[in-house]
């Protein structure tokens, strides 16, 4: 059987399965333009306006990774009373996702980024949030609202920006009852509550957290599996996945250590390329890849994210062609 065929069984054993994706969710805005001048008021360039766009950003992207290849998302997080929040909203409606248990704070911000770009210039950033942890009325909605689907769950992600969202109390919530309904939980982290996140079926921090967090420096081989080494102590994953950019990924588990090269040959924009690995290896597993099996698709998905400017979701069409032609 061709490795393209092999994917596609995958993920036709796996459409349609459920999976939880908790955590920060985000509009990305993005407002393109020409500069003509510059301001009388001010030494900055006046960007006249030519287009508008908006696309899910944060854990909102992991929702558009997973919908793109055939399984369900339900989308847990926050959000403000406010525009954004419908933008965002009606991007998850187009992917199909379950807003259940995306909670409305009136105390709070949609996090939204909006770049300004000019004749391809990244001109300027402007970001609208509230990244306070969430407080114990927002935290009990939400673990209500995870608890009410979990029957019908067969995986859950926790996607982490440090916005707020996967506080102590959410990340051992959130563990604790996916252990008891017996539901595997992928965890992608950010730099607080590294440590918080123990006895996950997968951890995938990347290397810059990991040296954060553990604070060391990878440097050669030795390092890099002392480094591994202690993940595994600290963190007691079922497998860890340690992404190391352009020197690709390495998945380890208590008995075996493999190192999966980059696919990526042109490289574009790696915004969102975290979100298709982890996205597309529960998407593999889910179907009955091995683990192995599933870093290597999940790999070369985030090669081909890469090569696009933006944050763009991976496709089953981009896969197979890609899978072609590496046969």
């Amino acid at each position: 059987m061709s490795t393209a065929s092999r994917f596609l069984d995958i993920l036709a054993a796996a459409r349609g399965k459920r999976v939880a994706v908790i955590g920060d969710y985000m509009l990305d805005r993005h407002i393109q333009g020409s500069v003509r001048r510059i301001s009388p008021e001010a030494p900055v360039p006046v960007v006249e306006i030519e287009d508008e766009r908006s696309s899910l950003g944060g854990a909102g992207n992991v929702v558009a990774n997973l919908a793109s290849l055939g399984v369900r998302p339900l989308a847990f997080g926050i959000c403000g009373n406010d525009q954004a929040k419908n933008l965002m909203r009606g991007h998850l409606d187009e992917f199909g996702c379950d807003c259940a248990g995306l909670i409305e704070s009136e105390y709070r911000r949609t996090t939204e980024k909006i770049r300004v770009i000019a004749h391809d210039q990244h001109v300027v950033r402007v970001d609208r949030e509230t990244a306070a942890p969430l407080d114990a009325s927002e935290a009990s909605e939400l673990i209500a609202a995870l608890e009410a689907a979990l029957p019908s769950l067969d995986a859950v992600i926790l996607q982490d920006y440090n916005k707020g969202v996967l506080t102590p109390e959410i990340i051992a919530r959130s563990l604790q009852l996916s252990r008891d309904f017996q539901i595997p939980v992928f965890v992608d982290p950010k730099f607080d509550h590294f440590a918080a996140y123990k006895r996950a079926h997968l951890f995938k921090p990347n290397l810059r957290e990991a040296e954060r967090a553990l604070g060391v420096k990878v440097t050669d081989e030795e390092s890099l599996l002392d480094t591994c080494d202690r993940l595994l102590a600290v963190n007691e994953p079922d497998v860890l996945m340690l992404t190391r950019g352009e020197k690709g990924m390495t998945i380890c588990s208590s008995s075996s250590r493999t190192s999966i090269p980059t696919h990526a040959r042109d490289v574009a924009d790696v915004s969102g390329a975290g979100d298709t690995v982890i996205s597309t290896f529960v998407v593999c597993e889910l179907g009955g890849a091995e683990i192995i099996e599933a870093a290597t698709f999940a790999n070369i998905a985030a090669g081909i994210v890469c090569g696009q400017v933006g944050v763009v979701p991976i496709s089953e069409k981009e896969m197979s062609a890609a899978l072609m032609r590496a046969e």
